[in-house]
């Protein structure tokens, strides 16, 4: 698997990233989701240049010219809920993409921090021959992503696979690497180093859906 980490160069991105982890600006729940949906955009853009393109002829007002476009069938898929302000992020590049909803949660069977990751809803159009661009801000074990994957092969194998995140941790990329086919891309704004004992990056920045949107009752 091909890792993209954004900010292994210096950029914006850096300043909305240290938003999203700042307890304090945190608590301001409309800028954390625009800050996830602003690197959804960065991470579009930068999966972009690895598409198909074509030339195209346009005609403007005063001649015509050709322009390079993506030639692409893409199909965006989040992972709820935390997923939502990515895949808006990244919808707001590829306006034109098909979309994909699914549902992915920690279940604690014994109400101790062994967790198992379940999927319960799936809304999906058909993958087959396309670009699958699968979405959640938090790679922490890599469980989501990998149970996600597999709900996902009923609706057809698509011809590429990109993964897009805001912060993993290396050994949720380390099993993505054994889990997904070699030509699949990553795409993260950053990489911490380990996960704590309930399975939570560190440093990280806490639980993404509930910033985002709130807290929850537990299953």
């Amino acid at each position: 698997m091909q890792v993209n980490h954004l900010l292994e160069e210096n950029s914006i991105a850096g300043k909305f990233l240290a938003q999203l982890r700042d307890v304090e600006i945190q608590k301001d729940r409309m800028r954390f989701r625009r800050n996830i949906e602003r690197l959804g955009e960065i991470l579009g853009y930068e999966l972009s240049k690895q598409l198909r393109f074509s030339a195209k002829n346009i005609k403007t007002p005063l001649g015509n010219t050709k322009v390079n476009l993506p030639e692409n069938e893409i199909v965006i898929c989040s992972i709820l809920r935390a997923g939502l302000p990515l895949h808006n992020g990244l919808l707001n590049y590829f306006d034109d993409a098909e979309n994909s909803f699914i549902s992915a949660y920690r279940h604690h069977p014994n109400n101790d921090e062994q967790f198992e990751i379940v999927v319960e809803y799936l809304a999906s159009p058909s993958l087959e021959g396309k670009t699958l661009i699968l979405a959640d801000p938090m790679l922490a074990t890599g469980g989501s992503f990998v149970n996600v994957m597999k709900a996902l092969k009923q609706m057809g194998t698509p011809k590429e696979i990109h993964l897009v995140a805001v912060i993993g941790a290396e050994e949720g990329i380390a099993n993505l690497d054994k889990e997904f086919p070699e030509d699949s891309k990553l795409w993260i704004a950053t990489i911490d180093k380990e996960l704590n004992n309930h399975g939570y990056i560190v440093p990280g920045l806490g639980d993404a859906g509930d910033l985002c949107y709130g807290g929850k009752l537990q299953h």
